[in-house]
């Protein structure tokens, strides 16, 4: 019985306690420093972090991550019609996906991990606001070589403080996002630079749509 309950049980426990403990450690450090990289990690506090940060990365990664409710269904049969007709798996990640997804488990596509990454979406929509899911991402997605969170990623890329990003440096840390073992922030390609230009565009086009993330 035991065994059988576990794969509830456990990751309750965890998004419980993470609800207010910062995660040491995830499956894709482990691996990133199996492969020889290292792990620099800080912890930032969301109030900590540039408003602009807040905007580009929701803009680059998911424009209605205040409105639904973990997963977009939408994009998911979109993604699965896709991939009936022929095409590539692709991701359909909100935010909230995704920190799931960087929390426990692997890189990769899969249906098996796909449907473990909308179960746990589920647990932490339930359990965390909106707020502590978007501070959680920040702080263990991956923005370069051995560097997770934006702590890490503003001082490497910008020599700066996380809260004192310009829209710019934002937008080019959020486009980074998707690759960022091949796409770098402080040394952006022309393509890197004409997609972070259309971001500083949708951060204020999106700016009535962040108020989950502007405090409880």
């Amino acid at each position: 019985m035991g065994l059988l309950l576990a794969p509830i049980v456990v990751p309750l426990v965890l998004v419980g306690l993470y609800r207010f403990v910062p995660p040491p450690i995830t499956p894709l450090m482990l691996i990133r420093a199996g492969e020889g990289h290292g792990i620099e990690q800080d912890w930032v506090p969301l109030e900590a972090v540039s408003p602009h940060v807040i905007a580009a990365v929701i803009g680059a990664e998911d424009n209605l991550f205040c409105s639904h409710s973990g997963v977009d269904w939408d994009s998911v049969h979109d993604a699965i019609d896709t991939y009936e007709s022929g095409g590539r798996l692709r991701g359909a990640s909100t935010i909230s996906m995704q920190t799931a997804k960087n929390l426990f488990l692997w890189p990769g596509r899969s249906w098996v991990r796909k449907g473990l990454e909308v179960y746990l979406t589920l647990y932490l929509e339930a359990l965390w606001p909106k707020t502590r899911i978007l501070e959680v991402y920040l702080n263990i997605a991956e923005w370069g070589p051995g560097l997770y969170g934006i702590g890490p990623a503003a001082r490497h890329h910008f020599d700066r403080s996380p809260s004192l990003l310009n829209r710019g440096e934002a937008a080019l840390l959020a486009v980074s996002l998707p690759n960022p073992l091949t796409r770098s922030a402080s040394q952006p390609t022309g393509a890197l630079r004409q997609r972070a230009s259309v971001i500083q565009q949708r951060m204020v086009q999106i700016e009535s749509l962040l108020d989950c993330v502007r405090g409880e």
